[in-house]
């Protein structure tokens, strides 16, 4: 319970990370960045799957091209913080689009859980069905925003009325686990609900508390996530076979995926267009666009809680080379993403 808990927490954290005007600030380019970024792993995925895992279920093929497409917002952001790169145009969308990019892998989750669930139930699965929870998905989320807009701060206004130090916290936890279990409650994933609660606070909730001299709501959270995050890693650590390691078909099995993993994230630079006729340095934003970080951890663990009559849909084979690719990506990331803004910074400076 603990562990569930610290995932809800972890995506509202992410989610307050970022903002809907972040989103908007890059527009198009950010759009068509993650479009592909979700679109590419997801084919190459289920390429993976059906070359090397032919026999397994085609929804544990869903399930890698759903883990593949995922991007950790919040490991991206930190890196690009620690370089002093945030504020470049790379950088703005960079972010915009891993955002998006969450917002539609939580989409991609959303649907292939339901079509597992359904074919679990015993039911046939149309793509009438796939449609329906793509729109439930969809609705959520516009209907989350839409309640940020036009209630949320009324109702962090009315909270700030009352005078104890501790309401700002409760009230935005009380909307993340709210719209959490409204997500659950409607077929979706909680941490759909999670991330949609974090993803509408922005820091205008925060001000008449900042005011009177009390802390904002990401400062009050994160001690909260520190105790119950690490958690999580602790299961999905316990949930690793480490024998599985002395096959070797794991290790390979996990190279692929980090292969595919890199080219899928490549492709999305493919998409950047200028932004104010300015072009941003693709290979900067390909990069950056790779960790997968605690994001795919969450779909890959949400994998192996799903089955397909008595089986698990991801194996402990698949989860363990699952694992590999997601801490490589996460590693891999920084010393890249240094060297790639160090090489466009020269470029960018006249001979």
């Amino acid at each position: 319970m603990l562990a569930r808990l610290g995932v809800l927490v972890l995506l509202f954290e992410v989610g307050l990370e970022s903002t809907v005007g972040q989103m908007k600030k890059v527009g198009a380019s950010a759009l068509l960045v993650a479009f592909m970024g979700v679109v590419a792993p997801m084919v190459l995925g289920l390429g993976v799957g059906a070359l090397f895992l032919p026999a397994e279920s085609f929804y544990a093929h869903l399930f890698l091209g759903a883990t593949l497409a995922a991007t950790s917002v919040g490991i991206t952001a930190r890196v690009l913080k620690d370089l002093d790169a945030q504020s470049s145009l790379e950088a703005r969308i960079i972010l915009g689009a891993a955002v998006i990019d969450d917002v539609l892998g939580l989409v991609v989750l959303a649907v292939v859980a339901g079509i597992v669930t359904a074919v679990d139930s015993g039911g046939d699965v149309a793509l009438s069905d796939g449609l329906v929870i793509i729109a439930k998905a969809a609705v959520f989320l516009v209907g989350a925003l839409v309640f940020g807009v036009f209630v949320s701060r009324r109702l962090f206004r009315v909270a700030s009325y009352l005078r104890s130090r501790d309401v700002l916290l409760a009230t935005g936890l009380s909307l993340c686990f709210v719209l959490a279990w409204l997500a659950d409650k409607i077929g979706l994933a909680a941490i759909v609900g999670a991330f949609a609660a974090g993803l509408i606070l922005e820091d205008v909730h925060d001000q008449p508390f900042k005011q009177r001299g009390e802390k904002g709501l990401a400062e009050l959270v994160a001690p909260i996530g520190s105790l119950l995050v690490p958690v999580f890693f602790v299961m999905m650590g316990l949930r690793t076979d480490l024998s599985a390691f002395a096959d070797p078909s794991v290790i390979g099995l996990a190279g692929v995926l980090i292969v595919a993993a890199v080219l899928g994230k490549q492709a999305c630079a493919l998409a950047v267009i200028p932004v104010d006729g300015v072009r941003a340095d693709r290979l900067t934003i390909g990069i950056g666009m790779i960790p997968r970080g605690e994001v795919g951890l969450i779909f890959a663990n949400i994998g192996t809680g799903l089955t397909i009559g008595h089986s698990p849909v991801i194996s402990a084979k698949i989860f363990s080379a699952l694992v590999v690719m997601i801490i490589a990506t996460t590693m891999m990331t920084p010393p890249l993403l240094r060297f790639s803004i160090s090489r466009a910074a020269r470029a960018k400076v006249p001979s």
